[in-house]
């Protein structure tokens, strides 16, 4: 099979059925190098639901986009094999059986040795996604965090996993190494100053947009870690940007970051083993023109253009 999408040329852009970039859909198991898949969950939004629908939305969206990345220099259809392998399964209704389905459809893509980029979902998501992976490498990993929110909250309304408290949960158990972990884009106001605390105690490196701001970006772009041969996972929430920029999403945070901002900071790490990534957060019900779907296509874009600068390592 020719992992190419489908012409432009030969079916306009709004027609046809849609996937990812116009890719094929396949099993599984195919022979492809990299799965883009969806997970259509929300059960762990404390505020504003609807990332259930991001899935399709962002599907529909990603018709727009475009292989050749001009600042690369490269089309990444050219230099790896992508498809579309459909949705995880959830329990809309059920989180413990969601995670349990996420997690087996993640064990299977691992246990094929496929590199994966999902569209969530919550950030709740991220999670078993997280756990099935450090069981698969067999060691914690590299994790790259885009957010408004630190995402290390304690439990609410007595519930321990919900969208706020993923990254805790990941820390906590192991999953990946605060050492080689960054966040990127968080901002006030918190419920308190012991809300930094976590972070505080586990020495994790946070980059607010002030630190982004202070200097020039090229100053920023410069401060960035490298990451080494750690296998490396990242989680884009959309409302690290500026509500002016992602709109559509749960827990808007005024301040943030602009979409120009997080093309340069994504173009720029250094990543040598780039496993896995995910886009969460968008909810196409509160977004306007689908500019957060949008933004959702140029961060999975730009993934999957990393995908392609680690495999040539």
């Amino acid at each position: 099979m020719e992992y190419k999408p489908l012409s432009g040329r030969e079916f306009p852009r709004f027609s046809g059925i849609k996937t990812f970039f116009r890719l094929p859909h396949v099993n599984v198991d195919a022979d492809y190098d990299v799965a883009l898949y969806g997970i259509p969950y929300d059960g762990g939004v404390s505020y504003r639901p609807g990332p259930r629908f991001a899935p399709s939305k962002v599907r529909e969206v990603s018709s727009l986009g475009r292989g050749f990345h001009m600042e690369r220099g490269f089309s990444i259809f050219d230099r790896l094999k992508f498809a579309d392998v459909g949705d995880s399964p959830t329990v809309p209704i059920d989180q413990l059986q969601t995670y349990e389905r996420i997690e087996a459809f993640v064990g299977e893509l691992a246990r094929n040795n496929k590199k994966m980029i999902g569209v969530g979902g919550d950030h709740s998501t991220t999670l078993p996604v997280l756990r099935t992976l450090r069981k698969h490498y067999g060691r914690k990993l590299g994790f790259i965090h885009f957010d408004a929110h630190l995402d290390t909250y304690p439990a609410a309304w007595g519930c321990e996993y919900h969208h706020g408290a993923f990254a805790r949960h990941a820390v906590e158990e192991g999953l990946v190494d605060p050492e080689h972990m960054i966040q990127i884009g968080i901002r006030g106001p918190l419920a308190g100053g012991d809300d930094l605390n976590f972070i505080k105690n586990n020495k994790i490196r946070v980059f607010t947009v002030d630190h982004i701001r202070n200097g020039s970006l090229n100053d920023f772009l410069c401060s960035l870690p490298k990451f080494g041969d750690i296998p490396t996972y990242m989680s884009f929430d959309v409302d690290c940007l500026d509500p002016a920029y992602a709109p559509g999403t749960g827990t808007p945070v005024i301040g943030g970051l602009t979409t120009y901002e997080t093309q340069r900071i994504l173009r720029s790490f250094e990543i040598q083993n780039f496993v896995g990534g995910d886009i969460v957060e968008i909810s196409p019900p509160f977004d306007h023109s689908d500019i957060t779907s949008l933004v959702g296509v140029d961060v999975m874009f730009e993934m999957m253009s990393l995908m392609v600068k680690s495999h040539a390592k």
